[in-house]
């Protein structure tokens, strides 16, 4: 029979004319009717293995703080804590923690880390009363004083249902199905006369991350109650819709707290699956132009430290702000099957992630800033700073709020379960790439595993290897559709199959390889990158290329200080701020946009391209050169690089070459230059 080969290049529609019900009656379920049909389908948690520089990430972060929470953190993370039956924290810490911590114990399969998360699910468990409530008794937390008996605060519990999604995902448990639905059942009862917004606002913010969860059970159950449950925590959730479409909040400074707009982003496209109409598309994506034109910053993030803050360069963009729009990316992407929602992921994952931890992902900074030049404790512009005795910006534990330390673990596991998915045509679909490894049925069932050996993002090939674990006749052929998500950025790919060039596809498409696949196909997927520029605040640039933003290259000095010992309860024993000796204030030298590879020069360093780490300076394998010239008027302000220059300026210094390296590989940076003339 004849080897059969189809390719297919298109954007993935909303709408399949299959139900993965039907499909893929073993394994994975698309939404129930009346859901709107998913184009993609997440995995079981487990089902996707990190290779390369991304598992060095997770391992380091397993060696780092993600597994000794409890000891780093004792008073709020230990026994003591209210979700194992303790009098102290029972608020969102410590499952902020476990839904970081989970996922990334089932993906490197750890025995210890799934050890140290088993008592708090058996304890959530076994807290459900008759009445379907579940929890600690009082909601206590010690950073803003709440103290109230006999309350039931819903935002903590939001977090703890995503938790139990993950395990059931992992494990199977059928206790979750039965804890869900007695929760839901509750809720549903109650919320009437207890609303979203009783105790808190934050639940009214975040609502849709209980509303997800609800469609979840729906797919798995069918128990219609949970669609007038939807209906319910949608019409109590804070009206984003009517905020993004009408009042056009995003123009307006403090309008929103960041982390409530991280989260809350999503909720529109999450409560179409119910009820599909296409405002709730719009609404989203205007956000996302209005955020981008207002607040945005390079990185893919924006001003929010706390309140929105505008799109000055050192304004602050806080940590749990990324973690938290990358989950909503990652479900928004999965929903929709909009493209623009995994190139933002990637630009979130591989430009902001990396620089606000550090290499042994023991400390964090509250804040990044695009342009930072100096990281000291002092007074910044941001709206939190005093509060927090100038330390939102210093790296630390619990500098600023240490939230960020409870709630960063979930961003790079989370990433990595959103590598692969399956679709509704039998196939198999990568939507974000790293180096990793999938096993999935596809193809009527058939297990298959497939290989992704790459260093992107910091080159630009991925290939892929095609296997059959489980066929005992490997010369024999699965037929399955293989679906290759182009970035928007690339002009075209050129995808090739056992060295035989097979076709071109242009950005922001999917091509879609369906052919009769034999053992050990390889697959090279080749996304040329082109640099080029994007313009930001006072007019001024940023230098892209593929999925990554650069930065001015700059020594750093790491100095180790202790905090008083007055101030170590809140802020803990140490911190480190970052100083350079190298010159910052430099104004890129105007240039023909059409001619962006006259005008910079790239160079990659092939062993450090092969680093398990590439992300700090040292090991940064990708570096562009580009003529600058210095702004001696350019000075410090606050601690901080000062107000930028607009662009064009002058200067009569001499032209130098300035070197750039990956935005998630600094500490200190200029990210947004001003142009200066020649």
């Amino acid at each position: 029979m004849k080897k059969k080969l189809l390719l297919i290049i298109g954007a993935v529609t909303l709408y399949s004319h299959v139900w993965a019900l039907h499909v893929f009656p073993e394994c994975y379920s698309d939404n129930r009717y009346p859901l709107v049909r998913k184009p993609y389908m997440e995995l079981p948690l487990g089902s996707i293995k990190a290779k390369g520089w991304l598992l060095e990430m997770l391992q380091r972060q397993r060696n780092g703080a993600s597994s000794q929470m409890d000891v780093l953190y004792p008073e709020v993370m230990g026994t003591r804590n209210g979700w194992l039956g303790g009098d102290g924290d029972q608020w969102e810490r410590g499952p902020y923690w476990i839904d970081g911590l989970l996922p990334l114990a089932y993906i490197l399969d750890d025995k210890e880390m799934k050890e140290k998360i088993q008592p708090w699910i058996e304890w959530s468990l076994a807290s459900q009363r008759e009445d379907g409530f579940f929890g600690p008794a009082k909601d206590y937390s010690p950073e803003f004083g709440l103290q109230r008996d006999n309350s039931s605060d819903w935002w903590p519990r939001m977090v703890v249902l995503k938790i139990m999604q993950q395990y059931y995902s992992a494990t199977g448990d059928e206790r979750v199905v039965d804890f869900m639905t007695k929760y839901f059942r509750y809720q549903l009862a109650t919320l009437p006369a207890t609303p979203l917004g009783k105790w808190t606002f934050w639940a009214e913010f975040r609502a849709c991350d209980n509303l997800q969860a609800v469609y979840w059970l729906y797919n798995i159950t069918g128990d219609s109650f949970l669609l007038d449950l939807g209906k319910l925590l949608h019409q109590q959730s804070y009206n984003f819709v009517d905020m993004f479409l009408n009042r056009n909040d995003l123009s307006r400074k403090n309008s929103i707290h960041c982390v409530n707009l991280a989260q809350g982003i999503k909720e529109p496209v999450i409560y179409y699956q119910q009820d599909p109409d296409k405002k709730y598309l719009a609404a989203v994506k205007k956000a996302f132009a209005d955020l981008r034109h207002y607040n945005g910053q390079p990185q893919g993030m924006y001003g929010g430290d706390e309140g929105l803050h505008g799109n000055v360069p050192t304004q602050g963009s806080e940590l749990c702000s990324a973690v938290e729009m990358m989950f909503s990316l990652e479900k928004m992407m999965e929903i929709t099957g909009d493209l623009t929602f995994a190139d933002h992921l990637e630009k979130i994952a591989f430009n902001a992630l990396p620089t606000q931890i550090t290499d042994d992902f023991m400390h964090k900074q509250y804040f990044q800033q695009a342009n930072q030049v100096k990281i000291t404790r002092g007074v910044h512009n941001f709206y939190e700073d005093a509060f927090h005795d100038g330390t939102d910006i210093i790296f630390g534990s619990l500098t600023g709020y240490p939230c960020c330390f409870s709630n960063m673990h979930q961003g790079w596991p989370k990433f990595t379960q959103s590598l692969w998915f399956a679709t509704p045509d039998q196939g198999i679909a990568a939507l974000a790439y790293s180096p990793s490894e999938v096993t999935v049925k596809a193809g009527g069932g058939n297990r298959i595993k497939i290989v992704e050996d790459t260093f992107y993002p910091m080159d630009d090939k991925i290939q892929f290897t095609v296997s059959f674990p489980d066929k005992a006749d490997k010369k024999k052929s699965i037929e399955f559709p293989f679906h290759l998500r182009i970035p928007g950025w690339c002009e075209e790919a050129v995808i090739s199959v056992n060295g035989v060039r097979q076709m071109t596809a242009k950005g922001n498409t999917v091509a879609v390889l369906k052919r009769a696949w034999r053992n050990e196909d390889r697959v090279l997927l080749h996304l040329p990158m082109k640099v080029t520029t994007s313009n930001w605040f006072e007019n001024s640039v940023a230098v892209e290329r593929g999925p990554l933003v650069y930065g001015l290259k700059m020594r750093e000095d790491w100095q180790k200080k202790e905090f008083p010992e007055a101030e170590v309860p809140r802020f803990g024993k140490y911190y480190y701020e970052v100083t350079s000796p190298d010159k910052w204030n430099y104004g890129i030298l105007t240039f023909d946009r059409n001619k962006t590879d006259e005008h910079f020069s790239v160079s990659i360093d092939p062993e450090k391209q092969k680093s398990k780490y590439p992300w700090n300076v040292e090991n940064a394998p990708v570096r562009i050169k580009v003529k600058a010239k210095e702004l001696p008027y350019w000075k410090l302000y606050n601690e901080m690089a000062g107000p930028i220059p607009f662009s064009t300026c002058r200067s009569n210094c001499p032209v130098e070459e300035i070197t750039l390296i990956p935005y998630g590989c600094t500490t200190l940076r200029i990210s947004e230059f001003p142009l200066v003339h020649w």
